[in-house]
This record gives C-alpha cells, sequence and structure tokens, in this order.
C-alpha cells in the first residue's frame, strides 16, 4: 500500500574521474532536470570505441527524473561531459515509495537556477 506506480526515470551515464562525476551531477541538479544522482565509483567498463576494444574505470551516475524532463536532461549532460559521445540510459522505475516519488516531484518542479 506505500508504494505506487512511478512514471520515473533512473538514467545512468559515465565519467572517467570523480571530479567530473561531482561536477556532471551538480550540474544536473542545479539544472533541475533530475532531483537526485547517485555517484558509484569502482566501476570498470569494457566497450567498442572507434573498433577498438577499450576498457576504463568510471563513475557511474544514476539520475533520477521523469520522462517529461528526460530531453533537457540529455541535453544538459551533453553541454558539459568531457565524452563525445556519453552514456545515456533512461530505465522506468515501476514502482516506488509514495513519499519518495512525491518528493522526487517537488524537487523537480522546484524553480530553477
Amino acid at each position: 500500500r506505500n508504494q505506487m506506480e512511478s512514471k520515473k526515470l533512473a538514467v545512468l551515464t559515465t565519467c572517467g574521474s570523480m571530479e567530473e562525476a561531482e561536477r556532471v551531477a551538480r550540474h544536473l541538479l542545479t539544472r533541475r532536470v533530475a532531483a537526485c544522482v547517485n555517484i558509484v565509483p569502482g566501476v570498470r567498463s569494457l566497450y567498442w570505441w572507434k573498433d577498438e576494444l577499450e576498457e576504463a574505470q568510471e563513475f557511474l551516475l544514476i539520475a533520477k527524473t521523469r520522462p517529461d524532463r528526460l530531453a533537457e536532461l540529455e541535453a544538459e549532460l551533453k553541454a558539459v561531459h568531457s565524452y563525445t559521445t556519453p552514456e545515456v540510459i533512461a530505465l522506468p522505475v515501476e514502482q516506488g515509495s509514495a513519499e519518495y516519488l512525491a518528493w522526487l516531484d517537488r524537487e523537480l518542479d522546484a524553480r530553477r537556477d
């Protein structure tokens, strides 16, 4: 009973340093396109880039937002990210606590700087 349908997103991206991860997270929060951004250090990424198999130590960012703010979040992310093609993967949040989801909405709807 304390869970409700969400219509929220968890957006994944990665950064190459903690400094950049914090800068990107603060930018998304200041622009109010995310209500919360988790930074997860110690992510080991293996991926294809320009026909080469690459490996990197990265920092995973998990930004919580809504579908109506996703395009703006992506634009803001690309404006400040150092990667040529930053990861932007939005996963639906199927359910969550009513209190948390209400808080998320309040923060996303708050005045922007």
